[in-house]
């Protein structure tokens, strides 16, 4: 038999909270942008997709260190290399992905033969792949493109689905789980490769599912408000949901996490943004898209009286059923 819940967590009556230390890493993140901009000269740090230059992939590199390869770049005059270990999925042998603003295929060739006779290496174990600027541009284009559209439909769909209001509160749940990232990556000083930016993509998903399936226990809850004031009927339909809510994001997590501390270079670019993602579509969708649209509704006639005649605070809700009863 289902276990019924005697008393609910008033995660609400602490919005003001969730909203001060939303405000505060928001804030953070707005403060990293600039700061990273004025020390390195550059907004984040952008992989060579986006700004264009050479990716050198040298395979069986042995004993090799990272701080002998960097060292091989700096001796070759080549100070901006981004050097990266990466390992064989098949033999298990260790290699390095080594990244440079050169955006001549010749010249980057030149450098790469030039650094395998330094180490030593053989002259087959080096891929070069040189990426124009103007291919960048257009890959940073369509991303933003991506994102926009993304934003407008995803609006456009709620508003028909349910209202308008809970629209404009799922984005700007959105938009706060996505500026803390891009905060976390201004301050790491991580790469910002197509990898990542399909991986914000995704996080709109989780995010933005979260926080729908509270809409949605809202708008069928939302007949007890005769009762209670609009607060707790929010309240109540986040109370019944986190269940599944917690258990939605550890079984995402898990493979995630798995990606971050196993997976390969590429793989690595994904999963570190899609294990903060997650964590903060979760969060975000009780500490800041759930109140900010009760206060929102609490505004509107209607549920200004239940306001005045229940109060700010959160009452207990009379007809509580089981958690996660969907």
């Amino acid at each position: 038999m289902p276990r019924m819940i005697k008393r609910e967590v008033n995660f609400l009556v602490h919005r003001r909270i969730f909203f001060i230390v939303s405000a505060v890493l928001v804030l953070a993140a707005l403060i990293a942008l600039p700061v990273r901009t004025v020390t390195t000269g550059s907004l984040l740090n952008f992989g060579i997709e986006f700004v264009g230059g050479s990716s050198m992939d040298f395979k069986s590199t042995g004993d090799l260190s990272i701080e002998q390869m960097r060292q091989a770049f700096d001796d070759a005059g080549q100070t901006g290399a981004v050097v990266q270990t990466t390992t064989d999925a098949t033999t298990g042998e260790s290699g390095f992905i080594v990244r440079v603003p050169i955006t001549d295929a010749a010249t980057a060739s030149a450098l790469a033969d030039s650094i395998v006779s330094t180490l030593g290496l053989d002259a087959q174990s080096v891929e070069v792949n040189t990426i124009n600027p103007s291919w960048g541009a257009s890959v940073t284009r369509t991303s933003a493109i991506a994102f926009f559209v993304a934003i407008a439909l995803i609006i456009i769909y709620i508003a028909i689905r349910f209202e308008y209001k809970m629209g404009l509160c799922a984005v700007l749940s959105l938009v706060h789980d996505l500026l803390i990232i891009i905060g976390i990556y201004a301050v790491t000083g991580r790469e910002v490769t197509p990898n990542v930016v399909a991986a914000l993509l995704t996080i709109m998903g989780y995010s933005l599912y979260d926080a729908v399936v509270v809409f949605h226990r809202i708008t069928d809850n939302v007949g007890n408000t005769a009762r209670h004031s609009f607060m707790t009927v929010a309240n109540h339909s986040l109370n019944q949901v986190i269940q599944r809510t917690i258990n939605t994001t550890l079984v995402s997590l898990i493979p995630v996490l798995a990606m971050l501390f196993f997976g390969g270079a590429t793989l690595r670019d994904f999963a570190f943004a899609m294990s903060i993602g997650l964590l903060l579509g979760s969060y975000s969708s009780i500490a800041i898209a759930t109140p900010v649209y009760a206060l929102w509704k609490q505004r509107e006639p209607k549920y200004k009286k239940l306001l005045s005649k229940f109060g700010d605070g959160l009452d207990e809700f009379t007809n509580v059923e089981q958690l996660g009863n969907e």
